[in-house]
């Protein structure tokens, strides 16, 4: 008498077991459940937890899974996945016809997507992790972010829209990125109480990628990231590195699944998707299907119309031309500007005096220095370079071999190396992921260069300049 179709599949598992270790056999082949076998038709459906399983396992263990099924199951046999839910529907998933690209089921509105087996609960479940203190009508507006307000304003009325997914978000530090996106959510949540709105550092999901598959825990990871309506991940650019590409992996399949089924994806980034060196280049191509929106420094008129909010909102009696002062010499960000209040303040109650101009100038002073004093970024060297020599940042960071192109390459890597802490093999990597045998040989030719060619010396004097000075 032939073994039933359930013990042959008890022989499958065992197979699989004995090719891959204990923690992949428990991660990727224990959650498969067998559902039925066609014996005339040669399919075998089994039951996966998830669309994101099915990617997982063509990529990385299609052939394994298939050698074992036509050992045991005859060849010939056709494997069928589907994806089991609480509502009892599936999704079939066709490994033999279709690749994982090709499987992805039909995209459907937010929230009327299938819910995954480990219930992930309402929105009112949810601990958003969103700021109360940072929302629209505190988010000032001015020319300088004029668009990224409006879209994010734009998303929030309608998070199911998909004109502007993802919303990509980059801008220098302390410009108000982290508060823009606070705000959109806050608004969501606001006109949408059933969305389900997260708000997460990249450098925190990196944890808690790494604490699920520590312990175990990955396909809920998994779920509860794809059960978001409206996902906000600040700061980006923390999952760039070779070091971080299995986290990369797992946000990919998020992002996919987010975005196929109509929910919101805001990122922000301290730079364009073009600078994010180190990340996967599959990555970078969807950070870029939706709209990149640049938060820039402040302008002046901004810039007074944040202080004088700011000082209303503190209760503070500062004279107009004291705003008027600060606003024309502070230009690097909203933080700074906030900073330089803070300190009229406590120095006006320390001293027990009013805020003047004597006692803004005496603050301003010292803010100025401390900036001034700052730490040289990587960042602050080629862009500064790239605008001295009129060089796209994209060109630099890329593979071209024109001569100017590659003088910028070389100054950047010699600069970093005399105002920054950065290792060649940083710095390397920094500047399109070079090795730090190209880093040496760019800082001897550059110091070659500068013992007879006074052109060069003076144009790289200039240069030391404006990034020494720049704001």
């Amino acid at each position: 008498m032939a073994d039933s179709p359930q013990i042959l599949w008890k022989r499958c598992q065992g197979l699989f077991r004995s090719n891959v270790n204990d923690q992949q056999y428990k991660t990727w082949f224990l959650p498969l459940k067998f559902k039925s076998f066609d014996e005339e038709a040669k399919v075998l459906t089994v039951y996966i937890p998830s669309q994101f399983f099915f990617e997982y396992l063509e990529e990385n263990y299609r052939k394994l899974v298939h050698l074992v099924i036509m050992r045991v199951f005859g060849a010939g046999t056709r494997i069928d996945y589907q994806v089991e839910v609480v509502s009892q529907e599936t999704v079939t998933l066709e490994s033999d016809t279709l690749t994982a690209e090709e499987a992805r089921p039909a995209t459907r509105p937010a929230n009327k997507g299938p819910h995954m087996l480990q219930a992930v609960g309402q929105a009112q479940d949810l601990d958003s992790q969103l700021n109360p203190k940072q929302n629209f009508e505190n988010f000032i507006e001015g020319d300088s972010n004029k668009l990224p307000r409006s879209v994010g304003q734009a998303i929030a009325q309608n998070p199911n829209q998909q004109a502007f997914n993802p919303l990509f978000i980059y801008g220098p530090s302390g410009v108000g990125k982290t508060h823009l996106v606070n705000a959109i959510g806050q608004r969501v949540k606001e006109l949408h109480p059933e969305k389900r709105v997260l708000y997460l550092s990249a450098n925190l999901f990196e944890v808690q990628f790494t604490d699920s598959r520590r312990f175990n825990t990955f396909n809920d990871f998994m779920h509860f990231y794809q059960s978001i309506d409206v996902l906000i991940m600040d700061d980006i650019q923390e999952l760039m590195g070779e070091t971080k590409s299995k986290t990369q992996y797992a946000f990919f399949h998020i992002f996919n699944h987010l975005r196929q089924n109509g929910r919101q994806i805001i990122l922000t980034s301290d730079r364009p998707p073009v600078a994010l060196q180190g990340m996967e280049e599959r990555l970078l191509t969807r950070f870029k299907c939706g709209l990149l929106a640049e938060l820039e420094r402040p302008e002046e008129k901004l810039r007074r119309d944040i202080l004088q909010s700011k000082i209303r909102h503190d209760g503070l009696n500062i004279p107009q031309d004291v705003i008027n002062y600060i606003s024309s010499n502070v230009s690097d960000s909203v933080r700074e500007l906030e900073g330089v209040v803070h300190s009229l303040l406590a120095y006006s109650v320390v001293y027990n005096r009013n805020v003047d101009m004597e006692l803004a100038q005496k603050v301003l002073k010292h803010s100025i220095r401390a900036e001034r004093a700052k730490h040289i970024t990587m960042d602050q060297i080629i862009e500064t370079a790239c605008e001295h020599y009129n060089i796209r940042q994209e060109d630099v960071y890329g593979k071209s071999r024109k001569a100017n192109i590659v003088l910028v390459r070389q100054v950047s890597m010699y600069l970093a190396q005399h105002y920054t802490k950065l290792t060649t093999c940083k710095i390397g990597t920094l500047v399109g992921n070079r090795n730090h045998a190209t880093v040496i040989h760019s800082v001897k030719t550059i110091e070659n260069r500068l013992k007879f060619d006074k052109e060069f010396k003076k144009s790289l004097d200039e240069l030391e300049n404006k990034i020494k000075n720049k704001p």
